[in-house]
């Protein structure tokens, strides 16, 4: 099995576990100083550094009602893209997920997704006013 086949097998595995609930499995595919971007304005939103960020991240994220359903995985070298249909609280968007990995973790993620939609479902966040 190719890296890059190897690299699509282990998201895979993490989007599975992560539909079963089985977040053990999920945070064992993530190195220890993981770094999670989720962009735009939302409350959600941040750019979240090692397991311990990632999990209230993903904490905040099953406030509300998620489905995440990949359409396509696309590999190049330790890079991994996810294309996938998100269902959260009623509403509707596509993501494109990229995966970084190393030595079989993935060490980065970044999220290119609908951030109106984020902003819409999780509400605005917080910054103090600029003087």
């Amino acid at each position: 099995m190719s890296e890059q086949e190897q690299n699509i097998e282990i998201i895979k595995k993490g989007y599975d576990a992560f539909v079963s609930g089985d977040v053990e499995t999920v945070m064992s595919l993530f190195d220890d100083n993981i770094e999670w971007v989720h962009p735009g304005a939302s409350a959600i939103s941040g750019t979240y550094h090692g397991k311990g960020e990632l999990a209230t991240y993903l904490t905040k994220m099953a406030e509300k009602p998620l489905e995440v359903r990949v359409t396509r995985l696309i590999a190049e070298g330790d890079t991994v893209v996810a294309l996938t249909d998100v269902t959260v609280a009623g509403e509707r968007g596509r993501d494109a997920d990229v995966f970084t990995l190393r030595d079989g973790k993935t060490v980065r993620v970044e999220i290119y997704g609908d951030t109106a939609l984020m902003e819409r479902v999780y509400g605005a966040r917080h910054t103090a006013a600029h003087q």
